[in-house]
């Protein structure tokens, strides 16, 4: 077959012939050629809305490179998996570091551990009871620096651990913090926040009447040419910006790339610290956010998982029979972001909701001891170092008792209670 070639004798492909993924390769050229150009930019007045131009345009060019429009984006056969329990933890890592390790130790569940690189090639899971909360644990192939460019299928690992509720970076503790920075680049490349929450930002398109700029505090980062700059890449013309946070223009990109980013709490697992002084262990503590742990030997797992449960901030929901005390044996976990008493009813039964009258609660959550509630209302945590605090609730319609829950508790109401520790409760 006869091959054609360019006017330089270069051979040219025909269409069918061409690489699937000659676009996404494009895209990260001209994202190498923006951050060239960033770099070769002095910041001062004069380039600040030509540098706002270029940081939108390299924030939409890694949006193409995620999301490819071959559809190559997604997690993956043998990557993403079915979700169990009320939240998900995902093990981010460096092959080797001793994740399918402390996978084992946390549910055991067996994960291949092995001394050689790249043991676990697809997602493990398995699942942590804590706090009466079932927890899934995802055990993830290790990445390589550039994962987020897709070497060794890195992003399919990334978009695994951007859908959880929780991530454990773990980490060699001979090398930390080298490794802690490439790990959260390549996080942070995907569209993942680490530890922090979405800027206080309210954007609102309009059809007409320009871009109209307030802030409620002094900026230090970012003025108002750097704003119209990255408008003005975005083709947005009228819009209303309010900000309330000393906002940075990544700030303000993050707002407008709101679809593809994700806000998750990190705990660093800083693993083997059998292999380290004592003196080196206490410096690993001044990390913020960091564990030091031995999946080997199981040091320091109890702290781990109870930073784990303060990370997810899950609220444990308890059920009472009248005159009886609290069932501590089976409670009812919801998420902080939907801790309503609808939600909790929801969770118990869907049907309940439309036999609903009012709830009675006791705790923190509300100003009178009991008082009388709705749906809306959100149920509190107990602090641990308060007297126990009770949020009880029951449901008043008897006719719904006696026909759909009669058969689990005879001849009681209804009661709930919540709280986030047992102690002194019984």
């Amino acid at each position: 077959m006869a091959t054609t070639v360019d006017k330089v004798g270069t051979p040219l492909l025909s269409k069918r012939l061409r690489p699937r993924f000659a676009i996404p390769t494009i895209t990260y050229t001209l994202t190498e050629l923006t951050v060239s150009q960033m770099a070769k930019t002095q910041k001062n007045k004069a380039t600040s809305y030509h540098l706002g131009q270029l940081k939108a345009k390299l924030a939409k060019l890694k949006r193409e490179l995620l999301t490819p429009s071959g559809g190559g984006g997604g997690a993956g056969v043998g990557f993403d998996v079915a979700r169990t329990g009320v939240a998900s933890v995902g093990f981010i890592g460096f092959p080797s570091v001793g994740k399918s390790t402390l996978m084992s130790r946390l549910t055991g569940q067996h994960s291949e551990a092995a001394a050689y690189e790249f043991t676990t090639l697809t997602t493990v899971p398995g699942q942590v009871m804590y706090n009466g909360a079932k927890i899934q644990i995802l055990d993830l192939p290790g990445i390589i620096q550039g994962a987020k460019d897709g070497k060794g299928r890195g992003r399919q690992v990334i978009a695994v651990a951007k859908t959880c509720h929780l991530i454990f970076i773990v980490l060699d503790v001979n090398k930390p913090l080298t490794d802690k920075k490439v790990i959260e680049n390549e996080l942070e490349g995907f569209g993942i926040r680490i530890n922090k929450q979405p800027p206080n930002i309210v954007f609102r398109k309009k059809e007409k009447g320009g871009i109209s700029i307030s802030s409620t505090v002094p900026l230090t980062h970012i003025d108002n040419d750097e704003i119209r700059a990255v408008m003005s890449e975005y083709k947005i013309t009228s819009a209303e910006i309010a900000i309330r946070c000393d906002a940075t223009i990544d700030d303000l990109i993050d707002v407008l790339e709101a679809k593809s980013r994700r806000y998750i709490p990190v705990i660093y697992a800083l693993n083997k610290i059998d292999s380290i002084s004592i003196e080196e262990l206490d410096l690993l503590y001044r990390i913020p956010n960091a564990c030091p742990i031995s999946s080997e030997h199981g040091w320091n797992i109890d702290e781990l998982l109870e930073l784990m449960w303060e990370k997810l901030n899950l609220r444990r929901v308890y059920t009472k029979p009248k005159g009886k005390q609290p069932d501590y044996t089976a409670p009812v976990v919801l998420r902080s972001t939907a801790c309503t008493v609808e939600d909790f009813c929801n969770a118990i039964h869907k049907t309940i909701v439309d036999q609903f009258k009012i709830a009675i609660v006791y705790g923190r959550s509300v100003k009178h001891q009991p008082q009388r509630v709705g749906l809306g209302h959100e149920l509190a945590d107990e602090d641990i170092s308060s007297s126990t605090c009770l949020v009880t609730s029951y449901l008043t319609n008897l006719s719904y008792h006696k026909s759909v829950l009669s058969a689990l508790r005879p001849n009681h109401s209804i009661k709930v209670m919540t709280t986030m520790q047992m102690a002194g409760a019984h």
